[in-house]
């Protein structure tokens, strides 16, 4: 459960930020970039994401981003964030990843 701030007006313009569990870089390979790119084009194609700008830094992203009317942002959010993790899972525990030992999700010890 997010302890965070909470989205109070579903169709206002927000500054977000997102990290990766214990800030781990795993953006410094393109295939995870490209995962949030895929994603993002979903959720404005299908989930009603206005996205006008942001940045993928190594390990966290930044976003200015609202929801169409008719949307809820909280909704968007929380469905990205469910489907991005899942793939860069999927993508941490293939054998060509040679950091899976260090990344989140798999097995601790880096």
């Amino acid at each position: 459960m997010s302890t965070g701030y909470k989205i109070l007006d579903q169709n206002a313009l927000f500054y977000l930020t997102f990290q990766i569990v214990d800030w781990v870089n795993i953006f410094t390979r393109r295939i995870y970039k490209d995962i949030v790119i895929e994603s993002f084009t979903y959720c404005i194609e299908h989930k009603g994401l206005e996205l006008y700008a942001y940045v993928i830094m190594s390990n966290h992203i930044h976003l200015i981003a609202s929801a169409r009317e008719g949307f809820a942002l909280s909704d968007i959010i929380r469905d990205f964030k469910k489907y991005t993790a899942k793939q860069f899972l999927e993508e941490i525990n293939k054998p060509t990843e040679s950091r899976n030992d260090c990344l989140p999700g798999v097995r601790q010890g880096c």
